[in-house]
């Protein structure tokens, strides 16, 4: 198992590099970087004049490095992560891009991953129900649940929620974690009653979007499974059935599910992202859009490689539990290795 994760890890590395090079060019792609933020806002709350403010432009540029070709601001930005740790200063907070990275992700992982249980737990749970009832008033219920969850968006739904929060309830505290008389206090219940009154819908909105794609693979896989010939087997030798399905159909059943566990913590990310834009939490997303919008490029670069790691962290997560579920898949990789 050790060399098997070994060679998942060795042959990450390379990946990550091409995907580091690839978010980095797309983000220089579109004209324009910092400096000309500075421009527009010397020019529209300063008062200045073109000449002047693109003076001031320029020397931001040039003190910043900006006027360099975008190789050599690659190439800065890489070795400054690999021999320092260091991802560089953000031009728009004016701090290591480190330290805005430092506050936002830990709040972005932990809805993520709070969702990423929920929906798995709720997700596969209904898929067992739908396949055991199969054509009932059950399945038809859960499969019309998973299927708005598929196809509505979730920036619709949190656009949806934050109408009726505010306009039918009068909710106005809907862009932070905390009420205003939680914001310096320790932690206590309160506070994370708190906590949990204003980022429900977040959760519950990434939650209903990963449910729905879980029950309809575990669905359709558990029906599949269940007319297996060993699950037949399992029958004639006067097993009970919830033995037959439980010990038997579901855990042969679950295999597609862990291979999706690589990709669905970045599906979360997203879904958190999304939401979170809508209602201005200070997370993860509006980081993103508020740094693509003046250019900082270094804080989006960094974000989205942080985006890039989540996916292939995710992938070796689920090589690993796939190979503790099914020896076949740890012996395949140890004799490709």
């Amino acid at each position: 198992m050790f060399r098997f994760l070994l060679v998942r890890i060795a042959s990450a590395i390379p990946v990550l590099f091409v995907l580091s090079i690839v978010t980095f060019v797309i983000i220089q792609a579109p004209p324009g970087d910092y400096s000309d933020y500075i421009r527009s806002q010397a020019i529209n709350q300063g008062g200045a004049s073109f000449e002047e403010a693109d003076a001031q432009a320029q020397a931001y540029k040039i003190a910043n490095g900006l006027d360099k070709p975008m190789v050599v601001q690659y190439v800065n930005w890489v070795t400054g992560i690999v021999t320092r740790g260091d991802f560089g200063h953000s031009l728009f907070y004016n701090k290591p891009v480190s330290e805005v990275v430092g506050e936002r992700l830990p709040r972005t992982l932990a809805l993520a991953l709070v969702c990423h249980i929920l929906a798995s737990i709720i997700g596969i749970t209904f898929g067992i129900l739908a396949a055991t009832r199969q054509y009932t008033w059950v399945d038809t219920l859960l499969s019309g649940i998973s299927f708005l969850g598929m196809t509505v968006p979730r920036f619709l739904m949190a656009l949806i929620i934050v109408y009726i929060l505010v306009f039918h309830f009068n909710v106005t505290e809907i862009n932070s974690f905390h009420s205003a008389k939680y914001g310096g206090a320790p932690w206590s219940w309160d506070k994370f009653v708190d906590l949990l009154k204003h980022v429900w819908p977040v959760i519950a909105i990434a939650t209903f979007g990963g449910l729905a794609y879980n029950m309809r693979v575990m669905r359709g896989n558990l029906l599949d499974t269940l007319n297996a010939q060993y699950v037949e087997t399992a029958r004639a030798k006067g097993l009970s059935e919830r033995k037959v399905i439980m010990h038997h159909a579901v855990p042969n059943a679950l295999h597609p599910l862990v291979m999706y566990q690589g990709v669905v913590l970045p599906y979360m990310l997203t879904g958190e992202i999304e939401t979170a834009i809508i209602f201005a939490l200070p997370t993860v997303g509006p980081a993103i859009v508020g740094s693509m919008w003046v250019g900082d490029v270094y804080v989006t670069a960094t974000f989205m490689l942080v985006l890039s790691a989540t996916l292939i962290v995710g992938n070796i997560i689920a090589d690993v539990l796939l190979a503790l579920l099914d020896p076949r898949v740890r012996l395949g990789g140890g004799a490709h290795a």
